[in-house]
């Protein structure tokens, strides 16, 4: 059992939570109102668009849906950003999956939703012919790691076992993340945890772009903390993107050493957070990928035509490759801090 964290420590923990859900786009859209001015172009580009299309972020013009999902074989690592529990995201991504096994490739899934801890129990049921589904919730610690309904993911899952695919559990320990709140990232690599779970080989990179788009959204989306306490949030952060990069390395590193053309890519599929501006993880897996790493950034996002321009304005600050523009989920578009 973990020790649980003092009151003030767990409403940050909270906020983290929420942060790093919603970091960058819908950070930027949805959490946190700012001043930027939207720019001024012709609103020809937005209009063109319409839910259920891709559009390209550098140019903001609409792409082929088809020809688009077929030059995503030809990346290393797809990365797959939701808006979380939203049932259109996980209905792009098996669009994305589908695409690759139809061409004949076998895909890696590597998913936010599942903590190391639970490789066991999802490899187990991955190739169960009669899975228990109750004791693989039980066993993978779904409600414990992640919470809200399976449903929303199995299909992916389902896909995944159907199709004889692995999916990598992509999410470090959540004791070893509440560690990093408690203790902060000194203290917490003291721990036997850190060293259990392989993070005592990990570079955690504190890179200034990074640091600033997360306390900038910690400040202002959930004021009234100590700066001490913001920094052991950050710090958890950073922790579980090099974490998360740590999943796509090793399997980046396991589709190449099997020198088969058939094998991959990599499809992650976690928040969004944890893909824009490939800060989070992207990066970090480039850092540690030799060797021409080829990476594509997708951005899942809730369409709304009256905010298109504030989109627009995000894709060409680097949000991501590309935006898909997708319905709301069944809780409407994400909130806006007040």
């Amino acid at each position: 059992m973990h020790t649980p964290l003092p009151h003030g420590h767990q409403k940050l923990w909270q906020s983290l939570r929420c942060v790093i859900a919603v970091f960058g786009l819908v950070a930027a859209l949805e959490a946190c109102q700012t001043n930027a001015p939207v720019p001024q172009v012709s609103p020809q580009v937005w209009n063109e668009w319409s839910v259920g299309q891709v559009v390209g972020a550098k140019t903001g013009r609409l792409v082929p849906t088809p020809e688009w999902l077929e030059g995503l074989a030809g990346y290393d690592v797809i990365y797959l950003g939701e808006e979380h529990h939203n049932r259109s995201h996980i209905e792009a991504a098996l669009m994305v999956l589908r695409s690759l096994v139809d061409r004949g490739r076998r895909p890696v899934l590597a998913m936010e939703m599942f903590g190391w801890e639970g490789q066991p129990a999802l490899d187990d049921y991955l190739l169960s012919k009669e899975p228990a589904r109750l004791e693989f919730l039980e066993r993978v610690g779904w409600k414990q790691n992640w919470g809200g309904a399976f449903e929303d993911y199995e299909p992916l899952v389902q896909f995944a076992k159907d199709q004889r695919l692995p999916v990598l559990a992509m999410n470090p320990p959540k004791t070893l993340i509440r560690q990093v709140v408690k203790l902060g990232l000194a203290q917490a690599k003291e721990q036997p945890e850190w060293r259990q779970w392989g993070m005592e080989q990990e570079a955690i990179i504190d890179a200034p772009d990074y640091r600033s788009r997360i306390l900038s959204q910690l400040q202002a989306c959930h004021g009234g903390g100590a700066p001490e306490d913001y920094q052991t949030m950050y710090d958890a952060s950073m922790v579980r993107d090099e974490g998360m990069a740590k999943t796509v390395t090793a399997a980046v590193h396991r589709v190449r050493a099997a020198g088969d053309p058939v094998q991959g890519p990599v499809v992650s599929y976690t928040g969004g957070g944890h893909v824009q501006y490939r800060l989070p993880v992207p990066n970090r897996v480039a850092r540690r990928v030799e060797n021409g790493l080829e990476q594509v950034t997708i951005y899942m996002a809730t369409f709304e035509q009256e905010r298109a321009a504030e989109l627009y304005q995000s894709m060409q600050e680097g949000i991501a490759d590309f935006v898909w523009l997708t319905p709301p989920g069944s809780q409407g578009a994400p909130r806006r801090c007040r």
